[in-house]
C-alpha cells in the first residue's frame, strides 16, 4: 500500500443520535396529517455536547481505534422511513436531519464529510427531492447522497429505479457530478427483516433492473454505488454475466464505469470473494460502523463490522489494489471528496 494512504470509509451513519432526537421524528410522524399539531422543529436541536457525546464516544473512537481516517456519514438509513408521514414531513425529515449531519462534520471536520438523504416519499416524483439535494452539495458542501429505491420500505409499489420518472434526479446527479449510493431505510413488511433481508435484496434487485436496462447509455457520467458488498451479486457474478449475454447481448463488466460496491461484508471469506471477483478499481472501503451488525465474532473476538482487518487479510491483494480500495477509488467516485481533501493539503 502507498506510504500515507488515507483509509476512507464511504459507508456511515450517525446511528449514535440521542433518544430526543429518535423522539422528535415520532411525535412529527404521529402529528403528519395535523400540521398544526406537528412539533416545533426547533425541540429537534441536537446540542454540541449530544454530537461529541454520540460520535465521540462512538464512531469517531472506533475510527481512531481501528485504523481509519475519514468517514463519509450520511443520516441513519433506518431512519430515512420514507414510508412514514407525507411528503411534507420527508422533506422537514430530511432537512433536520442534514443540517445535523453537517454539524458533525463541522465539528469534526478531518474526521467525517457530509452525505445526504432525501426527502423522498411513496408516490412522490423523484425530481421533487432535486432543491434539496441541491441545497445539500451546493450550499452546504455534501459531496453524495443516498437515493432510496423503495421509499415504500419493503412493499415495491413503484416504478424501477431505472424508470424514466427518476431522470430528472439522475440529471442533476450529473450535474453536480456526485454519486448517490443506493440505499433503501427500514422496512415495514414483515417478510423482509430491515438489515439482514430488505437492504440486501435492494442491492441485488437495483443491480438487476440496471442490468435489464439502457441507464448508462442515458447517463454515461452518473455513478452509484451498491453498498453492503453489492447484494447478492459478486456472489452469483456468474450468473448475471449469463444474463446480461442473454437478455441484453452485453458483457456485465460495461457496468462497471458507473457501478461500485463497499466492503461492508462482515467476514474475511466473503470480502476476500468480493476483491477477487469484482476489480479493485470498482471497490470503496466501507464499515458502516455502528450499524446493523454491532458485537463481537465469539470465534475470533472481533467486531463483525470492523470491516478493515477483512482487507488487510486479502492477501490476493497488490499494493495498487489496496490503495484503489481505502482511498483513490473514494476520491475518483467523490470528485467533491477529493476537492476538499486538495483544498486541506490532502
Amino acid at each position: 500500500m502507498k506510504d500515507q494512504t488515507m483509509i476512507i470509509d464511504c459507508h456511515g451513519h450517525f446511528t449514535t443520535v440521542p433518544k430526543s432526537f429518535r423522539d422528535w421524528r415520532q411525535r412529527q410522524v404521529d402529528a403528519a396529517d395535523s400540521p398544526s399539531s406537528a412539533p416545533p422543529v426547533s425541540e429537534a436541536h441536537v446540542s454540541d455536547d449530544e454530537i461529541r457525546e454520540g460520535v465521540g464516544n462512538g464512531q469517531l473512537k472506533l475510527q481512531q481505534e481501528r485504523g481509519s481516517d475519514l468517514t463519509l456519514f450520511s443520516p441513519i438509513a433506518g431512519l430515512m422511513s420514507h414510508h412514514l408521514g407525507n411528503e411534507r414531513t420527508s422533506l422537514q425529515w430530511a432537512e433536520v436531519s442534514n443540517n445535523l449531519v453537517k454539524r458533525v462534520t463541522e465539528i469534526y471536520p478531518d474526521n467525517f464529510v457530509p452525505v445526504c438523504q432525501l426527502p423522498q416519499s411513496p408516490g412522490a416524483p423523484p425530481a421533487n427531492s432535486i432543491p434539496e439535494l441541491r441545497r445539500c452539495v451546493e450550499e452546504l458542501g455534501f459531496v453524495g447522497a443516498n437515493v432510496n429505491p423503495d421509499p415504500t420500505g419493503g412493499y415495491w409499489t413503484g416504478k424501477p429505479l431505472t424508470d424514466r420518472e427518476w431522470y430528472p434526479l439522475f440529471e442533476a446527479l450529473c450535474d453536480l457530478d456526485v454519486p448517490a449510493m443506493v440505499h433503501v431505510a427500514a422496512s415495514c413488511n414483515p417478510n423482509f427483516h430491515g438489515t439482514g433481508a430488505h437492504y440486501l435484496n435492494a442491492d441485488t434487485s437495483v443491480f438487476m433492473q440496471i442490468l435489464q436496462s439502457d441507464l448508462f447509455k442515458d447517463f454515461p457520467t452518473l455513478r452509484l454505488v451498491i453498498p453492503h458488498g453489492g447484494g447478492a451479486v459478486p456472489y452469483h457474478w456468474g450468473r448475471y454475466r449469463g444474463m446480461s449475454l442473454e437478455m441484453a447481448n452485453r458483457p456485465l463488466e460495461g457496468l462497471l464505469d458507473n457501478i461500485f460496491f463497499d466492503s461492508c461484508v462482515y467476514h474475511h471469506p466473503g470480502v476476500d470473494l468480493l476483491t477477487k471477483v469484482i476489480p479493485s478499481k470498482n471497490v470503496l472501503f466501507g464499515s458502516e460502523m455502528i450499524g446493523a451488525v454491532r458485537g463481537k465474532d465469539p470465534d475470533t473476538g472481533y467486531y463483525f463490522d470492523d470491516t478493515k482487518r477483512y482487507v488487510d487479510a486479502c492477501v490476493s491483494l497488490t499494493e495498487e489494489d489496496r490503495y484503489n480500495i481505502y482511498e483513490g477509488n473514494a476520491r475518483r467516485v467523490y470528485p467533491r471528496l477529493d476537492a476538499l481533501l486538495k483544498s486541506q493539503g490532502k
